[in-house]
């Protein structure tokens, strides 16, 4: 598709950067400028009655128009806060979504706007993926997950090499997942995550922090979960039966206080956990982000406004 074509789909503003890097705060600000909905690409904030530990936007849902939507201030946001933490979320399912969300938002003029620092939700929409539906079978994952990640990878290097050399070796679930539908379709995982024709015009633009400064928020970041009760938050969910094995309570902000709360470490040592673990994150994010060479990266906010200005002019 060429530049003339690509300008006559509706656009699509994409912020993305590593966590901690000032995405909610930038686009709450843009969102109110350029009369936005926000679609968030967060694997994370999905997830209900999970907030301290996801650093999840404070809102809350009311009426808008015939449905339901979470508010922060006036600003909708489309993928928060909705799912129930013992249920399971697909990238074909936030592609589906999300597609939805921009429509709508293009409906009613305003400008979509995808914040998120997940990068294959990200890439899903931008790059219009066609994503295999493969249901989860319980069965094979309870049979996989027993295995090493160590084990599990060598399978997946036996299956399908291509997946097995960029997927992150310490996401036992990623790992489980190509291989469930490696197994189940009997063809490689990452032959079926085509692209396929662009459904919008978007500007990607990613927020650029000094790693000094990002590790000094995160630190912060954590120490106000801490404080802001974070262990209660962890500890509600377990009376509520949500178990370590689900991928909402196996994600980094939770399943480093499992070793706590059981009385292997202290304190102390789940916050390191955390900590280091959020480090490495941000790390991979980045990684992720840094081979798509059509983002355009800042620095500083002002230069986020130019750029969508001159965006929405063409």
């Amino acid at each position: 598709m060429d530049k003339k074509e690509l300008r006559k789909l509706p656009k699509l503003v994409v912020l993305l950067g590593s966590t901690a890097s000032g995405k909610t705060e930038w686009s709450l600000k843009l969102a109110k400028i350029f009369n936005g909905d926000i679609i968030s690409a967060d694997s994370r904030q999905i997830f209900r009655k999970m907030n301290i530990g996801t650093a999840k936007v404070e809102g809350g849902w009311r009426r808008n128009g015939l449905r339901r939507s979470y508010f922060v201030g006036d600003i909708v946001h489309h993928l928060v806060d909705f799912l129930d933490p013992g249920k399971a979320f697909t990238v074909a399912e936030f592609r589906d979504k999300a597609i939805k969300y921009v429509k709508l938002a293009v409906k009613q003029n305003k400008l979509p706007m995808m914040v998120g620092g997940t990068g294959l939700y990200i890439s899903s929409v931008v790059d219009n993926f066609s994503i295999p539906r493969v249901a989860p079978n319980n069965k094979l994952r309870k049979s996989l997950s027993t295995k090493s990640n160590e084990d599990l990878m060598v399978l997946l290097t036996t299956l399908d090499p291509v997946a097995a050399d960029v997927i992150d070796r310490n996401n036992k679930r990623r790992i489980v997942r190509a291989l469930e539908v490696s197994i189940l379709t009997g063809e490689p995982f990452s032959g079926q995550k085509m692209k396929g024709e662009p459904m919008f015009d978007v500007l990607q633009i990613g927020i650029s922090v000094d790693r000094g400064v990002l590790h000094e928020r995160i630190e912060k970041r954590i120490d106000k979960m801490i404080e802001g009760g974070l262990l209660d938050e962890i500890k509600g969910l377990l009376k509520q039966k949500y178990h370590w094995d689900l991928p909402s309570m196996s994600g980094i902000g939770y399943k480093q206080f499992k070793g706590f709360l059981e009385g292997e470490y202290d304190l102390e040592e789940a916050k390191r956990l955390l900590v280091r673990d959020t480090k490495r994150y941000a790390k991979r994010q980045l990684t992720w982000f840094r081979r798509d060479k059509r983002i355009k990266w800042v620095r500083n906010y002002e230069e986020v406004e130019v750029l969508i200005r001159e965006f929405l002019k063409k």
